[in-house]
């Protein structure tokens, strides 16, 4: 198994953590404790699971560092899932079906039901990924399709008309597809607008930077390389903190579909 930080034996402090979980509600999960784990299909590949169902999420987020010439050639993807590779650091090649393309660093590629997602890193260096599958929720008369993109050539956009809060969208606004992906990037000193409540579901991976995140009310301090799960109607928000650089994160949101109510009758 092993630590995804790498660091094993025992330290020179009391142990301590700063990561919280409320199953449900929401999660805060810092690197330090987190463990590699062994999936099928991933080869000469550090797999973490983060967000999961039994976490209470209706998704599963990872966070996987492929090593040179580490692979997933089996294909990703089971029937009825979507899949969302996003490339955070390194270059290699990712399959989608019978096509193949080259992601760089803030590339990724999200495959409906039916492709799967391949992945190869040819380059020599180690390549590091956050991965999201979730079952898709069909719309009669719509499916989605591939879509490969580079975040790092998208413009910012003001999120909500705020000057230092910015956003870049991942898919296309299509009722075919039942999730979007963002990456949402705060200057220092700058918050959500308001505490948000919703219906949707939220796993995030910190990109950069420091804030201060409220989570059911409670503020915690997140930084660069933490995981935040935020599950149906939980109190969210945050602020930027440090000096000089922005505090953002790549997250993952259900959408486009209506609430189903369970039969009585059955």
């Amino acid at each position: 198994m092993g630590y995804q930080n790498n660091v094993v034996g025992y330290r020179p402090e009391l142990l301590h953590n700063r990561s919280v979980i409320k199953a449900g509600m929401f999660a805060l999960l810092e690197p330090d404790g987190l463990v590699k784990n062994m999936i099928p299909g991933f080869e000469n590949c550090d797999v973490t699971i983060l967000g999961s169902p039994k976490l209470g999420a209706s998704f599963v987020d990872y966070l996987v560092t492929i090593h040179p010439e580490g692979s997933n050639l089996k294909g990703f993807g089971a029937d009825g899932e979507e899949v969302l590779f996003f490339l955070i650091e390194g270059a290699l090649s990712v399959g989608t079906g019978e096509k193949t393309h080259s992601l760089s660093s803030g590339g990724f590629a999200y495959c409906p039901p039916g492709v799967k997602l391949y992945f190869h890193n040819r380059s020599g260096q180690p390549a590091k990924a956050f991965l999201y599958k979730r079952r898709y929720v069909p719309l009669e008369g719509v499916a989605p399709y591939v879509v490969v993109g580079d975040t790092e050539a998208m413009e910012w956009t003001k999120y909500e008309g705020m000057e230092d809060v910015l956003i870049k969208d991942f898919l296309p606004k299509d009722l075919a597809f039942d999730c979007n992906f963002h990456i949402l990037s705060f200057k220092p000193g700058a918050s959500h607008g308001y505490i948000e409540t919703h219906v949707q579901e939220h796993g995030a991976y910190c990109l950069s930077g420091q804030g201060m995140y409220n989570l059911d009310n409670q503020w915690l301090p997140v930084k660069k390389g933490d995981y935040i799960f935020m599950g149906a109607y939980c109190l969210q928000a945050c602020y930027a903190v440090g000096r000089d650089e922005p505090f953002a994160y790549v997250y993952s949101k259900d959408c486009n579909r209506d609430v189903v109510l369970s039969d009585p009758s059955r």
